[in-house]
């Protein structure tokens, strides 16, 4: 069975043909099937995103289709970044959203935050399964390590021992973050669902 995912990003890819192949889908990028499309993200949330994005692709192929969305919640910035997380303030560079959510929080005793991601699953009669991840923590006074990407660098996690995420090895963040907690949630649907075919 034909499996999409709507996404270019190399480390995406990889990770979800680790967890489909072994459930007997062949699976592929958009850019492998040719399929040169940017959905605009224009949900009010990050499960109204993902599925935008695999339904886009699914109404071009007509087949399987996987996308997500993520992104941080800083609560003393009401949400912020949230949904821009990857356009934080129309700043260029992931340095400069990071220091524009540092500058945001000087003087702020609540540094609470959380990152979330929605995978959105059409299957082949096109009907959509999502499965939310949510990683709760605190931002860090200043940017630490370089494990990583995006807010890593200032994002510590409630299991992450008071250390930034990008300071511990990616094979913690593998296993123990947003993505990671969505992904289970994923499997576990996929193994039941095989168990009744």
């Amino acid at each position: 069975m034909k499996l999409i995912i709507a996404s270019n990003n190399q480390g995406k890819i990889r990770e979800y043909k680790d967890i489909f192949e072994p459930f007997g889908f062949q699976v592929s990028s958009q850019g492998e099937e040719n399929i040169d499309l940017e959905v605009e993200e224009t949900g009010s949330t990050f499960e109204q995103n993902a599925e935008l994005k695999a339904r886009a692709i699914c109404d071009r192929a007509h087949c399987c289709v996987i996308a997500d969305d993520s992104g941080l919640e800083v609560e003393a910035l009401n949400g912020e970044p949230g949904l821009y997380s990857a356009r934080y303030k129309g700043l260029k560079t992931e340095h400069e959203r990071r220091m524009a959510v540092l500058k945001g929080l000087e003087g702020q005793k609540n540094r609470n935050a959380r990152f979330v991601t929605c995978i959105c699953f059409i299957d082949e009669s096109g009907d959509s399964h999502l499965f939310t991840g949510v990683w709760n923590g605190v931002i860090s006074a200043e940017e630490e390590g370089t494990n990583g990407f995006g807010y890593d660098p200032i994002f510590i996690s409630e299991d992450g021992d008071g250390k930034t995420t990008a300071s511990l090895p990616l094979s913690f963040k593998e296993t123990c973050s947003h993505r990671a907690k969505a992904v289970r949630g994923l499997i576990t649907y996929l193994r039941s669902r095989s168990m009744k075919q």
